[in-house]
């Protein structure tokens, strides 16, 4: 009986170090719990994010240890990436926002519309209405499929009575980059220099690239599964999350 037992610890302990091992060098699931980057990611969306796609910083691991600084087998970003990253102001919580600036690069909202570098990105407004959610309102908003410099295109929302239409220009350091949110006018991002601001190259985590499972919290919670028929958001599972280039 208790050769079963230490059997079995051992068994349970190499499938967590197996778990880690994948967790901190492949693959790592993470959970959407805002409306920052809707209508790309959705609250109750469960997303995998490639650790390998940026190469590898103490962030990369759980809790961070300090084993090495800055990144090895680095890969850099690039734009209109969805990047997972620890927030520069505590270095734990996890963001994820979408890659508009790299480093070197002007950022600044003139009316609403950004430039990057003082060129005016490409934008076109979508007739295609939006229920896009900040907190617990649903702002009235306008939708626009953006295009950044490198192709890459995606739809950005921004509220009527925009909180952000002006702003200074931002210079994005070396080793940093500049990242906002989808859902403009609800997202703490690169913008609040305070609170979020350049988000160094050591604090990237990964790059989104699936949703694997969506459940609408509004409607119920993922363990009422009698109310699964009305929850489940079954045209979002194994969405593959890859930029178009129109």
């Amino acid at each position: 009986m208790k050769k079963k037992i230490i059997e079995n610890i051992k068994t349970l302990f190499y499938a967590l170090v197996i778990a880690v091992f994948i967790r901190s060098l492949f693959i790592q699931p993470f959970y959407i719990p805002s409306s920052s980057m809707e209508p790309t990611l959705l609250i109750g969306d469960r997303i995998f994010v490639s650790k390998m796609t940026y190469g590898y910083s103490k962030h990369s691991f759980p809790f961070s240890p300090p084993i090495f600084s800055n990144r090895v087998f680095a890969n850099k970003p690039n734009y209109g990436d969805l990047v997972v990253f620890k927030t520069p102001v505590d270095n734990r919580t996890d963001y994820i926002k979408r890659l508009i600036g790299l480093p070197g690069d002007s950022i600044q909202f003139v009316e609403g519309e950004i430039f990057l570098n003082d060129k005016k990105i490409e934008r076109v407004k979508v007739d295609k209405k939006y229920e896009i959610r900040c907190g617990i309102f649903s702002p009235e908003v306008s939708a626009f499929r953006e295009k950044l410099p490198n192709g890459v295109e995606y739809i950005a929302v921004y509220n009527k009575d925009g909180t952000m239409k002006n702003t200074d220009k931002y210079i994005v350091p070396e080793n940093h980059y500049f990242l906002l949110g989808d859902n403009r006018d609800c997202s703490k991002d690169s913008r609040f220099l305070s609170s979020v601001g350049y988000v160094s190259n050591e604090n990237l985590v990964g790059n989104a690239k699936m949703i694997f499972f969506s459940n609408d919290t509004i409607s119920g919670s993922v363990f009422k599964f009698w109310n699964w028929k009305n929850s489940l958001r079954l045209e979002r599972f194994f969405n593959i999350l890859k930029w178009q280039k129109l």
